[in-house]
């Protein structure tokens, strides 16, 4: 069952090199007891083994006596510094822990050894969901990586795993250049992404905030950002990607946009009836969201025209949206 899923392993594995530890028991059948498909189910894990004197081993001398796939004490782990994913919803990690009461866990967790504790290189959410489940200990392929490494595979699990939005993705390559003094063709080469691709995502962090927001969102995408990048002035970007919302339009339409911006024709809407914001206008505007943000306690998009307008208020997760409804006053 483990091995119809571990697309994973293949691409992570031939990033370790001269360090990837081999599964410790050489024999098959004793190898597949360590595997993800002998992961525990909620209220069914494993004592951690005791040494002979009665007394648990430090991480350091458990991962002396064998590499590979074995079972990790969870409070012995600490999140990867490097990983490129900043959000983790609480209704997917639930969806997650109930899947691993019922099924147990299919892929186990990718650590390596520093000092006393384990750190994560790949596996975050399955780890946070056995914290969730209070199991005391994960299925886990201990490994020998360094930083960058490490930081390489983080990301690359996420990439096969399309768990990050654009903007995560460009900073975790803009990590890897920065931390580790990559160029962009070492970067490409890590990832087994080409180079233009790379180049590409890392244009997508000279947006600004509030339009980087609207991509991780969802609200915009990669093309519609692209589209934006045409547009040299922030402040204009900000405003033709409200503009872009607003109107629902189409990446096509979204470069017919930036195109009339460019030529000084984008002032008005299509139809000649709606006039551009003054810049007292586009302040009070500014102020209205910042307010509505502040009091709900999330990204607010405030579109205005003179006409009409449309207030966008994001939340994540139904919980998220439930807090926002109490606000209202609202219950369901």
């Amino acid at each position: 069952m483990a091995t119809s899923k571990n697309r994973l392993g293949r691409g992570l594995g031939a990033l370790i090199s001269g360090g990837v530890g081999k599964p410790a028991a050489a024999n098959p059948k004793k190898a597949a007891s360590a595997s993800p498909a002998a992961a525990p189910r909620a209220g069914a894990a494993r004592k951690a083994p005791s040494s002979p004197a009665g007394k648990t081993a430090s991480p350091a001398a458990e991962a002396e006596k064998a590499l590979g796939y074995r079972e990790i004490k969870v409070a012995d782990i600490r999140p990867n510094p490097y990983q490129p994913r900043r959000e983790f919803s609480s209704e997917s990690l639930k969806e997650l822990a109930d899947s691993i009461r019922s099924e147990g866990l299919l892929q186990p967790v990718i650590v390596r050894l520093t000092g006393d504790t384990y750190q994560l290189i790949a596996g975050e959410r399955r780890w946070r969901a056995f914290q969730l489940l209070k199991l005391a200990q994960i299925p886990a392929r201990v490994v020998e990586a360094g930083d960058a490494t490490s930081a390489a595979m983080a990301l690359i699990e996420n990439l096969q795993r399309a768990d990050l939005n654009p903007v995560e993705e460009a900073r975790g390559y803009a990590s890897l250049m920065r931390d580790f003094d990559l160029t962009q063709d070492a970067v490409a080469g890590r990832v087994g992404k080409g180079r233009a691709t790379i180049a590409n995502a890392l244009r997508l962090l000279n947006l600004p905030e509030e339009v980087q927001g609207f991509l991780a969102s969802g609200l915009l995408s990669s093309g519609h950002a692209k589209a934006l990048l045409g547009v040299e002035n922030d402040r204009e970007r900000v405003l033709l990607a409200r503009r872009i919302l607003e109107e629902g339009l189409s990446v096509r339409a979204a470069e017919k946009l930036v195109q009339d911006a460019r030529s000084g024709r984008a002032t008005s809407r299509s139809n000649g009836r709606t006039r551009p914001l003054s810049a007292s206008e586009q302040a009070a505007v500014q102020d209205i969201e910042k307010k509505v943000a502040s009091f709900f306690n999330s990204r607010v998009s405030l579109q205005h025209t003179s006409r009409r307008g449309k207030l966008i208020i994001e939340y994540r997760g139904n919980e998220d949206l439930q807090r926002i409804l109490e606000k209202l006053g609202l219950s369901l």
